[in-house]
């Protein structure tokens, strides 16, 4: 496994994380299973993964608690990234709220989801316009003293928010959307996006020392040799309300990935490893959070770290993808 670290933290991350947002359940995402997604957790850390990220909201509390009951005896070896800020009711409506008095609840519930004592990057999910960001970062800096937590880290946060946070406390991380199709992408999910992730966010991260977990990174599953073009999912799947995935845009991004097939089959490499190896090789990407079902999904991604794409291949990739730089950067 390549491992990879930045100044603003004492950990090695594996370049390839595990992305756990499938672990939610299959009432959220196709295919996921319990029993499978903990014998996946098990091998990835068998093939070297440390680095763990999942959210409460990711199946509301379902994944946490999933990767909790597969990291039982095995907490001390990996690094555990949670999230707060996404908040839901009774009928599953989610909220923004970084005020202090829910953080407070969050991280409680969160510890005992995980059955752990800490987590080591606590990052805040989405904005939360309503909540002065001096009083979201202090909540947090108490947890690292009563040690709750580690580390903070930021989520889809603006530069201009990123520093606000920074006079309060320091943040070691990152995460943003960002993959070879996405790379200054303006929405996700028809959220808006206030942050340009290549062209604001990694220089941003390189010039602060931290790291960038980018997610992802597969294109909820485009980037990838089985996706198929039609009824990939059902309207049960959170990735049925991706309108990129669904909308106008799709046959675009679908053509995209059709050219990207046939230089995977020249060079004789899996379309998602190209896809991850790609992220592996930018400076400032320190894992790459990617999700992953089953053992073959997950061998099939730590692959990604035993080659490299070469100058050559980075060149031709680049010339596939100039007629959609467009689409690319929007």
């Amino acid at each position: 496994m390549k491992m990879k670290k930045v100044s603003a933290v004492n950990f090695e991350f594996s370049a390839v994380g595990f992305g756990c947002w499938a672990a939610g359940g299959s009432a959220i995402w196709n295919g996921s299973d319990d029993d499978e997604t903990i014998r996946t957790i098990h091998r990835a850390i068998e093939l070297g993964v440390n680095f763990f990220d999942v959210a409460p909201v990711y199946g509301f509390g379902h994944a946490e608690t999933i990767l909790g009951k597969a990291l039982a005896g095995k907490r001390q070896n990996v690094i555990v990234a949670s999230k707060c800020g996404l908040v839901w009711d009774d009928t599953h409506t989610i909220t923004n709220d970084l005020s202090r008095a829910s953080i407070e609840r969050e991280i409680d519930d969160s510890l005992r989801r995980l059955n752990t004592d800490y987590i080591d990057i606590y990052q805040l999910h989405w904005p939360d316009p309503q909540t002065p960001v001096d009083e979201t970062i202090e909540t947090l800096n108490t947890l690292k003293k009563l040690g709750k937590i580690r580390h903070i880290g930021v989520s889809n946060f603006s530069v201009a928010l990123a520093d606000e946070a920074r006079k309060y406390g320091q943040i070691v991380s990152h995460q943003g959307l960002y993959n070879m199709l996405e790379r200054n992408p303006t929405q996700y999910h028809n959220i808006p996006l206030e942050y340009r992730t290549e062209s604001e966010i990694l220089p941003d991260c390189r010039q602060h020392g931290m790291a960038f977990f980018p997610y992802s990174p597969l294109f909820q599953g485009l980037l990838t040799d089985h996706f198929k073009a039609r009824q990939q999912f059902d309207a049960h799947d959170v990735r049925s309300a991706n309108p990129k995935l669904n909308g106008e845009l799709f046959q675009t991004f679908y053509q995209m990935r059709e050219k990207l097939l046939v230089f995977a089959a020249k060079i004789g490499k899996p379309l998602s490893q190209i896809a991850i190896n790609w992220l592996i090789e930018q400076p400032e990407v320190i894992s790459v959070i990617c999700g992953a079902q089953t053992i073959a999904h997950i061998e099939e991604n730590v692959g990604s770290t035993s080659w490299s794409l070469a100058e050559d291949m980075l060149s031709e990739i680049d010339q596939i993808l100039e007629p959609y730089q467009d689409v690319i950067h929007s």
